[in-house]
């Protein structure tokens, strides 16, 4: 691998000269020899700093002629053979524009950061520790590690692997695997679209959190405000004050009825107006976005210095802090206590394979964009375990940060700890966590920290699913976006922040739901499920590990075959299966979803999904010949057949 820079020169600025050969010739200009072939196999080359030459099919003088073309640098014994046909020709610029040199992380912490950043998000500190108590709590521990070792770091340590190798975004790097299932490439775009649309928005509900802390006295700690009801209940300044099945905490009314104003909404047929407030903190969120990812991982990996590291020392701090409450033993113990008996059912196996899937996050091609811009030779396996390890151990801790917290209420209002814990999703965080905030010493200090933890959180997650888009486009479409990246991102905040618009409405909660259960999750998991198929029965297994092998000096073992070859594409299927088999029951506050909503939430999902057997039938019908020879041709490896 080792050339001298005057090489490297060559190769890259040769490729003006590749499509001046013609059919039967040779050409050598610039060191760079050019010869038609017919061999079955070629090697995948590589040039002096790492990037992967095109692999994918290139037709010489833009014509395909269903013949190889083998490309040799004699001074640098570099080989690249593509595979041509009628299907290629339009691939041809955006493939042969990939040999100009690629921006790479300033430091190898950078990428760690960031893909640690990506990973851990609030679904650590709000989903985790309710699924974990939920399905039998340090009993769940034992399908969820089973889960993490043989579908979940598998399946990340895949993406990781293709990202670096092929060193493109999740839509052109296709070409080199797969083309007919480019549309997964697509597909994961219009989910981050989707996910933008609402994630933010929960940010921007601890935006507002944020700014309405800087008093001495927070505004969820009364019922004297003008949006408390009869209903409010503050039992932390009485204790004669007993709480009733119709006590309504300051906490919750501040949430639902000041920030969210869910009151002056009828449901999703009748969302209700825009809320300025919560408008102008999305406003601020995006803003942050743009200037921190605008200039591309030079600068956001900069930034993740901060928002992936900060968390990290809330977390501690709240840690002990909640360690030293009254009643927090109480949460521990309901926290971790085994019920052995969950284990026979079969949804405790199904959370635990869905949330170790989607804590990891493959399939929205971060990994793929992130690992891209990493040195050819990093060692992206040690890089995998060490990012998931310390994702899957954040989760676990911001349990016991969570119920610390739970028992200390618990022990406040009389009660079980069960009941306490009857919030999920947000209403965790900006109910529970926040009302016994403000009942502590301290509180406005504790509030401002926690809500600033949430809001790090979740640009970490923002920066890398816009970047899994950015990448993607400004690789699809080089000649377009490749001089103009930060008038593309400026376009994609903007698209994002209007589609945000529904989630910024009195019903915007609503909205938000629906979009989290319907919009990311069965698609998402399609998506990673056709993208093992598509890696280890269709690009081949034994390629794959080819690839690595040459890349990271080691070939994969027997495990890590049999994971990618059908553990983990069972594991996604089980997963697929549960969900379509019994959709989510939706509701929010006191509203419960009407049935119409299913079917909306189908359709939202499938918008994104379709994209895939779409393009499938466009590569078909723009490729004369039978299926067989289509999918032969397909494969952008020496025409070699599907597996």
């Amino acid at each position: 691998m080792e050339k001298s820079s005057s090489n490297e020169t060559q190769t890259l600025t040769s490729k003006k000269e590749l499509l001046d050969c013609t059919e039967g010739e040779d050409c050598q200009e610039n060191g760079l020899l050019v010869h038609p072939s017919h061999g079955d196999k070629g090697e995948a080359g590589q040039i002096s700093n790492g990037y992967s030459v095109v692999q994918s099919p290139v037709p010489c003088n833009g014509i395909g002629d269903g013949e190889d073309v083998q490309c040799t640098a004699p001074a640098a014994t570099t080989t690249t053979t593509t595979t041509t046909s009628t299907t290629c020709g339009v691939e041809a610029q955006p493939q042969l524009l990939e040999l100009e040199e690629r921006e790479t992380w300033s430091k190898k912490m950078d990428f760690l950061l960031s893909v640690i950043g990506y990973a851990v998000d609030l679904g650590n500190v709000w989903r985790f520790p309710y699924i974990c108590y939920q399905n039998g709590g340090g009993a769940f521990l034992i399908p969820y590690t089973i889960m993490a070792i043989f579908g979940g770091i598998p399946l990340f340590y895949m993406e990781l692997a293709l990202g670096q190798y092929h060193r493109n975004g999740c839509i052109s790097i296709w070409r080199k695997i797969c083309p007919i299932f480019k549309g997964i490439g697509f597909t994961i775009c219009i989910i981050a679209f989707y996910i933008a649309s609402y994630y933010n928005t929960i940010m921007a509900w601890a935006l507002y959190y944020l700014i309405s802390s800087f008093t001495s006295e927070l505004p969820w700690t009364s019922c004297k405000n003008a949006w408390n009801t009869v209903n409010c209940t503050n039992y932390f300044t009485n204790a004669s004050i007993t709480w009733t099945p119709h006590s309504i905490s300051p906490a919750e009314e501040f949430y639902t009825r000041h920030v969210l104003q869910v009151q002056r909404s009828k449901g999703l047929d009748d969302l209700g107006g825009i809320s300025w407030q919560l408008t102008l903190c999305l406003l601020l969120i995006f803003t942050i976005v743009y200037f921190s990812i605008w200039k591309g991982v030079k600068t956001s990996g900069k930034v993740v210095w901060v928002t992936a590291t900060f968390p990290y020392i809330i977390l501690f701090i709240l840690l002990i802090r909640g360690a030293t409450l009254p009643g927090a033993w109480r949460g521990v113990v309901f926290y971790l206590k085994p019920d052995w008996q969950k284990l026979l059912a079969t949804e405790v196996w199904v959370d635990a394979a869905a949330q170790i899937f989607f804590s990891l996050g493959p399939g929205f091609g971060v990994l793929l964009a992130f690992a891209s811009y990493n040195k050819f030779h990093n060692n992206c396996y040690q890089d995998a375990l060490v990012t998931s390890t310390v994702n899957c151990m954040t989760s676990f801790v911001s349990g016991f940060v969570i119920f610390t917290v739970l028992g200390y209420m618990a022990e406040m209002r009389n009660e079980e700890v069960s009941e306490v814990a009857k919030d999920t999703g947000p209403s965790l965080l900006f109910i529970t966590y926040a009302e016994a905030i403000a009942n502590m010493p301290a509180s406005t200090f504790f509030a401002i920290i926690f809500f600033l933890m949430l809001l790090t959180l979740g640009l970490d997650s923002t920066f890398a699913g816009l970047e899994g888009v950015i990448t993607a486009m400004l690789d699809e479409f080089p000649h377009v976006w490749g001089k103009r990246r930060e008038w593309f991102v400026l376009g994609l905040i903007i698209a994002c922040f209007l589609g945000s618009l529904s989630t910024l409405t009195f019903g915007g909660a609503y909205v938000v739901k629906l979009f989290e259960e319907y919009a990311t999750g069965p698609a998402v998991l399609t998506v990673v499920f056709l993208e093992s198929i598509a890696v280890a029965w269709f690009y081949g297994i034994n390629q794959f590990c080819s690839d690595m092998k040459e890349m990271l000096g080691f070939t994969p073992g027997w495990y890590w075959r049999l994971c990618w070859v059908a553990i983990s594409p069972i594991f996604l299927l089980f997963i697929i299966c549960s969900f379509m088999s019994s959709p989510p029951d939706l509701r929010l506050f006191d509203y419960n979803y009407p049935y119409w909503t299913t079917i909306v939430g189908y359709c939202i999902g499938t918008s994104s999904v379709i994209c895939i057997p779409i393009y499938m039938a466009y590569r078909l019908i723009i490729t004369p010949g039978t299926f067989k020879e289509v999918s032969d041709v397909s494969n952008p490896t020496q025409g070699r057949k599907l597996k």
